[in-house]
C-alpha cells in the first residue's frame, strides 16, 4: 500500500484523527464564555432552571494575544487532567451522563441488539510465512480478537497471542498492537499496550513455544513497525524516548531508527538513523524482502517525503538519496532487482515508475502506469510475480493485476461498489486473498489465484441482519465555493422525501483518509429504527486524488466545513430529512468537523456526537500528537495560519445566545494522540452558553484510549447510548 510504512502514524478512528470569517477577512474577537462576576451568576441562573443540572464550571479570565488578536481561554485550567479539581469535575460530568443515558427509553433493547451484532465470529485471511499461516479470529464469546496459526494450509490452529488471557493473566486491560511474524514463521514481534492507548512496548515470541524473550524487550515502541531480515536473527524498528522530561508534543523529533539483533541488550541497539529533532515528522525503516535494501522514510507529515536508501551489503554508513520532494509523496517496492515506485509527484491520481536497482536515479525511472483521469491508486502491492493496484473510482474500489512492466492482465471482479483493502499473498506466491464489503454486505475474503484470476468466496462474516429493505445511493452535490462532491446515502428504499426521516451523516475530512462503502453492523439498529445514513467524500481525504486532499488542508480546511455543511442542506433540501431530524457524527479529525458544523450553523442540526475530537485549534499543536499534525492544520505561531485556525476553532467560535443543538461528547480517559482536554473545555463552553434547553453531555470511556476500548462489551454500551441519546432526541425509541 502507498501508505503502509505510515500505517502505525494515525490509526482511525477510524474507525475516526471538520461560514466563519475567511483567513483575509477581519477577525471578529469573540468573546467565547462570560467572564465576569455578573456573567456568571447569570449562566448559573439559567443551569437552575434547565431540566439537566450541569456540574459547576468555573471561567477564568485567561486570555493570550496572538499575532496582535486577543484569545480568551476561560477553561484553560481543564486542561490540567492531573489537577483534583479536573478530577472532580469529570467525574461530575460522566456521572452525569451515565445517569443521563442509562435512563433514555429503549436503551436495553438496544444493548440486547449490539449484543447480536457485535459478538460474532469473524476470519481474517491468512498470511504465510515459511510453512505456517497466520491470521485473526474474532470470537462471539470472546472481548478481544485472537492471533492463531497453523503448520501447513489445513493444520490444526494454535493460539499465538490471546489478549484476553493476556489482561485476565495481569490482571489489566492489555491490548494488542501491531504483530509481524518473520519470513520463516518461527518467530513474531509484537507490541503490547495498556488500554488501547498508542504507547507500547515490543516483545518477541517463539511461535512453536510461545516462549516471550526476557531480553528482546523494548520499550518507545509506539511507531515501532518492526521490519525482518530474511534471516529472522534481527529488524530494524522506530524508536522513542520514553523519558518523562521530554514533552509528549517534543517525542517524535526524537525518534530514530534502530537495529535490534536477536539475544542482545536492546538499550544497546544501533542507531542506524538519527533523530530529525523536528516533532512535526515522522522517521521510519523499510527493510526490502530479500533484505538487500534499507529504505528510510522521512515524512513531512501526510504532504511530501524524503526518501533515502543503502545497500544492506555494503555496510557503507550513510544513505544515498532516492526521492525527495516538498510537495509530494512516494513509496518503494523492491523485487527481484527492481525498484517499482508509486508517488503523486506531478500525478496527483498518483502514477507507477520502474527502475533498475542498479541504476536507482530519477533519470533512470520509466513509468509503467501512467496517471488516469477516472481512478486514483490508492495502493500498489506485488503478489504472485505480478503488481497488484488497489484504485478507486467514485470512491469505491477497483483491483487490478498487472505485468511487472505495467501492462494490463485483468481488473479482478468484486461482487458489487463497495471497498477492499487489497491483496494479502507474497511476492512468490499465487495463492492471494481479497476482502470485499459495502454498506449492505458484511465482510467477505476471497480466495484467487493471480495467474488463472479464479475466485472463490473463502469466509464471510455472518451478521444477523437483513439487508434487503435498504439501498443505497451515490449522489453529488453542489459545495460553497462551486465543487462538485459526492455522497453516500444508505436508507428504506420505501422512504418518504417529505423530511420524515432522521438522518445520520458521518464525515472525516482529512489525512487522505478516504470514505468508501464500508459494512458497519452497528449501524442496522438505526436503519430498522427507520433511521438514514449518509457519508460524503470531503475534501481533505483522497478519494479523488492529492489535490482533493490538499484542497482541504491548512488555509483551506474551512473548504471541509463547507462540503458537510452543503451536504445537510443537500439532504434538506432534497426532503431526505429536516434540521431537526438530522444528526452529525465524527471522530478524531471528524470530531473536528461536527465541531465546526456546529458552531458554524448551528440551526441545521438537531444533534451532534463528537467522538474524540481537537476543538481548540489555537493550542492542539501543545499537546499529545499535536505538532505531528502541523502539517495538515498549520499553526498559530504563524500569523496566516493562526488567522484561519482561529476563524473555525470550534472552541472558540462558541457565541453565547445561540441555541446550539443537543450535543453528546464521547472521549476516553487515556488518549494519549488527541488529549481529552478539547471535549472538556468545549463542553464546559456550550453548556454555559447554549442559549437552547437541547442536552450538553460529555461522556468519558475508561480505560481506553484513542480509538475508544478494545472491549466488545464497551463497544456495545458505547453505540447503545449513542443511539439512545439520538432516538429519544428524534421520537424514535419509546417503549412500547
Amino acid at each position: 500500500m502507498k501508505t503502509a510504512v505510515m500505517r502505525v502514524l494515525w490509526l482511525g478512528l477510524l474507525g475516526g484523527l471538520m461560514g466563519c470569517p475567511s483567513a483575509t477577512e477581519e477577525i471578529v474577537k469573540p468573546d467565547p464564555v462570560p467572564t465576569s462576576i455578573e456573567a456568571k451568576a447569570e449562566v448559573e441562573t439559567k443551569a437552575e432552571i434547565e431540566a439537566i443540572k450541569y456540574p459547576a464550571t468555573r471561567a477564568e479570565d485567561v486570555k493570550d494575544v496572538i499575532h496582535g488578536v486577543e484569545v480568551r481561554d476561560p477553561y484553560r485550567w481543564l486542561e490540567d487532567v492531573k489537577s483534583e479539581e479536573v478530577k472532580g469535575w469529570m467525574k461530575a460530568q460522566d456521572d452525569l451522563t451515565r445517569a443521563h443515558l442509562a435512563g433514555l427509553p429503549g436503551r436495553d433493547r438496544l444493548v440486547a441488539r449490539l449484543k447480536e451484532l457485535y459478538y460474532v465470529d469473524t476470519l481474517s485471511a491468512p498470511s504465510r510465512r515459511g510453512e505456517r499461516y497466520f491470521y485473526q479470529r474474532r470470537h462471539a464469546d470472546k472481548e478481544k480478537a485472537v492471533i492463531y496459526w497453523r503448520q501447513g494450509e489445513e493444520g490444526e490452529e494454535r493460539v499465538l497471542l490471546d489478549p484476553n488471557a493476556m489482561s485476565a493473566e495481569r490482571g489489566e486491560n492489555i491490548s494488542l498492537g501491531v504483530w509481524e511474524p518473520t519470513l520463516d514463521g518461527l518467530r513474531v514481534a509484537y507490541t503490547l499496550k495498556a488500554n488501547n492507548a498508542d504507547e507500547a512496548t515490543l516483545y518477541v515470541m517463539e511461535v512453536a513455544t510461545g516462549a516471550v524473550s526476557e531480553v528482546d524487550v523494548i520499550e518507545g515502541a509506539k511507531y515501532a513497525s518492526p521490519s525482518w531480515t530474511p534471516k529472522g536473527d534481527g529488524f530494524y524498528y522506530t524508536w522513542l524516548p520514553i523519558d518523562p522530561a521530554i514533552p509528549t508534543a517534543e517525542r517524535p523529533g526524537f525518534a530514530e531508527v534502530r537495529f535490534h539483533k536477536l539475544g542482545t541488550d536492546p538499550t544497546k541497539d544501533p542507531v542506524i538513523h538519527e533523530k530529525l529533532g523536528d516533532p512535526r515528522k515522522f522517521l521510519s525503516a523499510d527493510l526490502s524482502r530479500d533484505g538487500k535494501w534499507l529504505f528510510v522514510y522521512k515524512w513531512n507529515g501526510w504532504t511530501s517525503v524524503e526518501i533515502t536508501f543503502r545497500s544492506v551489503a555494503a555496510r557503507k554508513p550513510g544513505f544515498a538519496p532516492f526521492f525527495n520532494s516538498t510537495d509530494a509523496q512516494a513509496s518503494v517496492i523492491a523485487w527481484e532487482d527492481h525498484f517499482y515506485i508509486l508517488t503523486n509527484e506531478g500525478a496527483p491520481r498518483w502514477r507507477v515508475y520502474r527502475t533498475r536497482a542498479s541504476k536507482p536515479g530519477r533519470e533512470a525511472w520509466v513509468p509503467i502506469v501512467e496517471q488516469r483521469d477516472d481512478v486514483v491508486i490508492d495502493g500498489m502491492q506485488i503478489v504472485g510475480g505480478r503488481l497488484v493496484l488497489n484504485n478507486l473510482k467514485n470512491a469505491a474500489s477497483t483491483l487490478e493485476v498487472r505485468e511487472l512492466d505495467g501492462k494490463l492482465v485483468r481488473e479482478v471482479p468484486l461482487p458489487g461498489i463497495g471497498a477492499t483493502s487489497g491483496m494479502t499473498g507474497n511476492p512468490e506466491d499465487d495463492a492471494a486473498y481479497f476482502s470485499f464489503t459495502s454498506f449492505t454486505t458484511p465482510w467477505q475474503i476471497y480466495r484467487t489465484s493471480i495467474k488463472s484470476g479464479q475466485s472463490t468466496l473463502w469466509a464471510e462474516v455472518k451478521i444477523p441482519v437483513d439487508a434487503t429493505p435498504y439501498k443505497v445511493e451515490q449522489v453529488w452535490y453542489t459545495s460553497k465555493d462551486g465543487t462538485k462532491v459526492s455522497m453516500f446515502i444508505v436508507q428504506r428504499a420505501d422512504a418518504p422525501k417529505d423530511g420524515s426521516t432522521p438522518f445520520l451523516l458521518y464525515g472525516y475530512g482529512g489525512f487522505q483518509v478516504n470514505m468508501k462503502p464500508f459494512f458497519s453492523s452497528g449501524l442496522f439498529p438505526w436503519l430498522e429504527a427507520g433511521g438514514g445514513y449518509a457519508v460524503p467524500n470531503l475534501r481533505g481525504g483522497a478519494e479523488y486524488g492529492e489535490q482533493w486532499h490538499q484542497d482541504g488542508m491548512v488555509l483551506k480546511k474551512q473548504n471541509v466545513f463547507d462540503d458537510f455543511i452543503a451536504a445537510s442542506r443537500f439532504l434538506i433540501d432534497g426532503g431526505y430529512t429536516a434540521p431537526e431530524r438530522l444528526a452529525i457524527r465524527g471522530g478524531s479529525n471528524g470530531g473536528l468537523l461536527v465541531g465546526a458544523a456546529m458552531t458554524q450553523a448551528p440551526e441545521l442540526f438537531g444533534a451532534v456526537i463528537c467522538g474524540v475530537p481537537l476543538l481548540d485549534m489555537v493550542r492542539y499543536h501543545l499537546f499529545g500528537s499535536g505538532k505531528t499534525w502541523i502539517s495538515e492544520y498549520g499553526s498559530a505561531d504563524d500569523e496566516a495560519q493562526f488567522k484561519a485556525l482561529y476563524a473555525y476553532s470550534p472552541y472558540h467560535q462558541v457565541k453565547p445566545g445561540v441555541a446550539y443543538p443537543a450535543v453528546l461528547f464521547m472521549t476516553s480517559d487515556t488518549d494519549d494522540r488527541v488529549d481529552p482536554l478539547h471535549a472538556r473545555k468545549m463542553a464546559a463552553a456550550v453548556q454555559a452558553l447554549s442559549s437552547g434547553d437541547q442536552p450538553v453531555l460529555l461522556r468519558i470511556q475508561a480505560q481506553a484510549g484513542h480509538g475508544g476500548s478494545d472491549l466488545v462489551k464497551e463497544r456495545v454500551e458505547e453505540s447503545a447510548d449513542m443511539y439512545a441519546f439520538l432516538m429519544s432526541l428524534f421520537g424514535m425509541n419509546q417503549e412500547p
